[in-house]
């Protein structure tokens, strides 16, 4: 070989030199294809789930409501303060958004793992060796100080798409964890509004029961002169104290109910126990109108159904990063420092020390380990993918259950009405007949109560029809809960919006 040959300035070699830098960086850039395009595992595709053409209890009236605030129908402006209040402070949602917020560092975690890993190091030492060991090197000065600084790379190669699938896994489950946070301000507002209602109710029953307690404690005393004067017997008398005294009892269950009832509403709103304020009665609410919608719209509307989605998604996302552990690992690693014995020349020109490597790896045998971590991967998808079928089934059933509820607590309520309105009749009547002598003063006492019994129950099917129609909007979901949400605590990052999590 000659010297022109050896030369680091020779043409030959800066020909060499430079196919030597393209071959590189052409290997490089085709890794970085490469590991763009591949992905093992299969891609996921919705499935097909059986579903009716229409809900059987829709009612022909009903109205395309499912995306407005339906809780402002009440046209109570109370009731709207108690939502917002429960959207801003309720602990269950500050749990889930701070439970979204740990899934997007999750999602951050996972998807570093594809990119090149950067980091850097330095370290000073002084060491003295036994003078007794019979060391071959002489000239070594003993003791000995070294300083180094340096920087350092490495990259694994997503080729097979593990890296990618476990990252498609995690979005899911962000996802799903943010539909989990919808999925709690659905079920809050719901809850603060029947918790409302069931409060309206009990008060007009507590009203009902102390008019009562009041009608009859004026039959008592009025009794007590009659008994005295001898002209009812003492059986009529303990029959009226008998009735006054059931009256009386329903007054204290009433103010339990009410007072277990505020303690309830006040922790869903984010208070300690405490009174709750009031708005309009049960009476002068309005009733909201029935949402119109079909059994394919809750697959998009429905939080749980689309958490149940996401929670399949990352299912079959994982099965193939299991699938790519079967294939080699291919690493790039990089160094670049300095080193020296003396402080001073660290950062000189022959302090300078590089270093740069690839390594591939892969299974020969792991004992079943592969081979399991995939089964189990796709025993994990086909539950998931059962729970998704079953999660759609239960929410066309809670939605046709919600439907037939309030047509049929219409009707119930409706027969309720006319009921009291005859009890009174009766009431009235049996009254102005056993003043007249003509009946016995037990049939009075028999219309009153039955009266009291019935304005009770009636009171008690006002809340039922106002709870299903909350059901309805509750099983139809909606875009009515973006706008709840907007008032409610959200995590760091809005999910909704932010390019680098959701591209």
């Amino acid at each position: 070989m000659n010297a022109d040959s050896r030369s680091p300035s020779s043409p030959r070699n800066d020909i060499f030199l430079s196919a030597g830098v393209y071959l590189q960086s052409s290997a490089v850039a085709l890794l970085f294809g490469l590991a763009g395009c591949t992905a093992v595992g299969p891609q996921y595709t919705r499935p097909d789930v059986a579903q009716p053409q229409a809900f059987r209890f829709q009612e022909s009236e009903a109205r395309d409501l499912a995306n407005v605030a339906w809780w402002k129908q009440f046209n109570d402006p109370v009731l709207d303060g108690l939502i917002d209040e429960a959207l801003r402070n309720n602990r269950d949602l500050r749990v889930a958004a701070a439970r979204v917020e740990e899934f997007i560092g999750r999602v951050t975690t996972t998807r570093s793992q594809g990119l090149p890993q950067l980091g850097y190091g330095a370290s000073g030492a002084r060491d003295r060796i036994s003078e007794r060991l019979d060391t071959s090197i002489a000239g070594i000065p003993n003791p000995q100080t070294t300083y180094q600084a340096f920087l350092s790379a490495s990259w694994e190669i997503d080729l097979w798409g593990r890296i990618r699938r476990l990252s498609e896994a995690a979005r899911a489950d962000l996802l799903a964890t943010e539909e989990a946070r919808r999925g709690v301000v659905l079920s809050l507002v719901s809850s603060v509004a029947i918790a409302y209602i069931v409060l309206r109710d009990l008060d007009k029953q507590l009203e009902i029961s102390r008019r009562t307690v009041r009608t009859r404690e004026e039959a008592v005393k009025l009794f007590d002169l009659r008994f005295k004067g001898g002209v009812v017997s003492q059986v009529e008398m303990a029959q009226v104290i008998s009735e006054y005294e059931a009256a009386v009892t329903a007054v204290p269950s009433a103010e339990r109910a009410i007072a277990q009832a505020e303690n309830g509403l006040a922790v869903l709103l984010g208070r300690n126990p405490g009174p709750i304020l009031r708005g309009k009665t049960i009476d002068e609410l309005n009733l909201p109108a029935v949402p119109a919608g079909l059994p394919s719209d809750l697959l998009e509307r429905r939080p749980d159904i689309r958490q149940a989605e996401q929670n399949l998604i990352a299912a079959n996302a994982r099965i193939g990063a299991a699938r790519a552990l079967y294939y080699p690992t291919i690493s790039l690693t990089g160094l670049f420092g300095t080193a020296s014995a003396a402080l001073g020349n660290l950062f000189s020109g022959p302090a300078r020390m590089w270093s740069y490597a690839g390594s591939l790896s892969g299974p020969i045998f792991t004992g079943g380990s592969i081979e399991g971590a995939v089964a189990q991967a796709e025993a994990q998808q086909k539950q998931l993918l059962a729970t998704y079928e079953r999660t759609i089934q239960n929410a066309f059933r809670e939605v046709d259950d919600a439907l037939v509820d309030q047509v049929k607590t219409r009707e119930r309520l409706a027969a309720q009405g006319r009921q009291v309105a005859a009890l009174r009749d009766y009431a009235r009547l049996a009254r102005l007949r056993y003043e007249g002598g003509y009946t016995s003063y037990l049939e009075v006492l028999d219309a009153e109560r039955s009266l009291f019994n019935v304005e009770l129950g009636y009171a008690q099917t006002q809340a039922d029809l106002f709870s299903s129609l909350v059901n309805v909007y509750k099983a139809m979901g909606g875009g009515w809960v973006d706008e709840a949400e907007n008032l409610s605590p959200r995590p760091m990052v809005d999910t909704r919006r932010e390019p680098l999590l959701f591209p």
